[in-house]
């Protein structure tokens, strides 16, 4: 004799227990979904969740030009498809807020640009503005004349006795000649003074910028040197055989000094000046420097040897008989 077993008898629905769907789960799928519908496209999304109903609020940027009504449908069907599959929702509709419209971005790519070149206005060096000694000079002038001055005003207005300062340094300049030491030494400072204002004023300055190749006419561009720098000693550094590499950049030349550990060095040299060369001509500097190379073997360097080629098996030799000459005569 045999019993069944019991079937199994499903749990009350009050002990089954209930699902929630936070409202930023509804959000960000709602996000999501107008990322699937506007690839390339990021949207804000609002979601209120009240029991089993869901409500959601977009804002998108659509794509210029097309149709603003189809766009906004496609975007609708798709948020309230999506939504309702993955949270079970009740989703009627999505309210949508185009906020902006932006040119289509498209999967191929760009055109490439044209070649740059030397545009008449762009300067082959950079003006510095001298900033710190224009300061400098221009508050020791204002801070002597306003002395001065003030001491003045207050003389003749408020009939004041003139300050010691001005008193002392009359005395002391009516007491000493034009060939007295401490006259001659502030007057040979003076003069240094005005000799390096003049070499500010004749000099670009910014010595370590060089200017680039644009397209644009009313662009001035220009890198850092110790990025050229930076740039070359990466691409030296990965040929096979470099183990150090440095590197100068100076207005119009560029050394390299690269150490070599192994290989056949005049096959490093010449990789080491083509990925120098490449380096500079990817700056597009507006005047390219000369590059000079220098590959130096390290002491563990050693010249490679040619392979060892096995030679071919000597065949010996069989003398020759007058008898077997006969025969083969015959």
């Amino acid at each position: 004799m045999t019993t069944a077993a019991p079937a199994s008898v499903p749990a009350p629905s009050s002990q089954r227990g209930t699902t929630t769907v936070s409202e930023r789960a509804v959000r960000r799928i709602a996000e999501r979904a107008t990322a699937e519908a506007l690839p390339g496209r990021t949207a804000q999304a609002a979601a209120t969740v009240r029991g089993r109903k869901a409500e959601v609020s977009l804002g998108v940027t659509l794509p210029y030009p097309s149709s603003l009504a189809d766009g906004v449908r496609d975007v609708q069907r798709h948020v309230v498809d999506r939504t309702r599959e993955l949270t079970g929702l009740d989703l009627p509709t999505a309210r949508v807020n185009v906020t902006s419209l932006a040119p289509p971005r498209y999967s191929r790519a760009p055109v490439s640009p044209p070649e740059e070149t030397n545009s008449p206005s762009t300067p082959s060096r950079w003006w510095s503005g001298r900033r710190i000694p224009t300061a400098l000079l221009t508050s020791s002038a204002a801070l002597a004349c306003g002395a001065l001055a003030l001491d003045l005003i207050q003389v003749h207005t408020a009939h004041r006795a003139a300050a010691a300062w001005r008193v002392s340094a009359v005395h002391w300049l009516s007491g000493h000649g034009p060939g007295d030491p401490a006259v001659v030494i502030a007057g040979g400072l003076t003069a240094l003074l005005g000799v390096w204002m003049i070499v500010l004023a004749v000099t670009p300055g910014l010595r370590h910028r060089s200017t680039v190749r644009t397209t644009a006419g009313r662009v001035d561009a220009a890198v850092d040197r110790s990025a050229v720098r930076s740039l070359v000693r990466d691409a030296v550094g990965d040929v096979p055989g470099i183990t150090a590499v440095r590197v100068r950049v100076r207005r119009r030349r560029i050394t390299v000094r690269a150490r070599l550990a192994f290989g056949d060095r005049a096959e490093a040299s010449a990789a080491v000046t083509a990925a120098a060369n490449a380096a500079v001509s990817s700056c597009r500097l507006r005047r390219e420097p000369r590059v000079r190379i220098t590959v130096t073997p390290e002491p563990v360097w050693q010249p490679p040897t040619a392979p060892d080629v096995p030679s071919a098996p000597s065949v010996p030799s069989v003398p020759t008989t007058p008898l077997a000459a006969k025969e083969v005569d015959q």
